[in-house]
């Protein structure tokens, strides 16, 4: 089975940075797109940032500039880095990943982590 497990995740102060990891592990071969969700108290997930295998990166305006995400294809991680952060940021972040393995490819989900931002 495939596991996603997140890191980085904690508590910073507004204007500070913050990275996330997430590494997928188990019967895997190897990752296709990547990416981060993030979900707030009271609303809905929403989209953070991807990538592609090929290194196409897309963003939501919010962060556009601010975030960077990256990853290393041989270890089946993704990366987030967080700079600037605002009140605003606040929220459980999710990975995700597309993973090719033995079978069809599924998309794959972590725990989430927790990134809280003070004024």
């Amino acid at each position: 089975q495939v596991q996603l497990v997140e890191s980085g995740g904690g508590l910073v102060q507004a204007g500070e940075s913050l990275t996330l990891s997430c590494a997928a592990s188990g019967s895997i071969f190897s990752t296709n797109d990547m990416g981060w969700y993030r979900q707030a108290p009271g609303k809905q997930r929403e989209f953070v940032a991807s990538i592609s295998s090929g290194g196409k990166t897309n963003y939501v305006g919010s962060v556009r500039g601010r975030f960077t995400i990256s990853r290393d294809n041989a270890k089946n991680t993704v990366y987030l880095q967080m700079n600037s952060l605002k009140p605003e940021d606040a929220a459980v972040y999710y990975c995700y990943a597309l993973v090719v393995g033995p079978g069809p490819n599924k998309n794959a989900w972590g725990q989430g982590t927790q990134v809280t931002v003070s004024s």
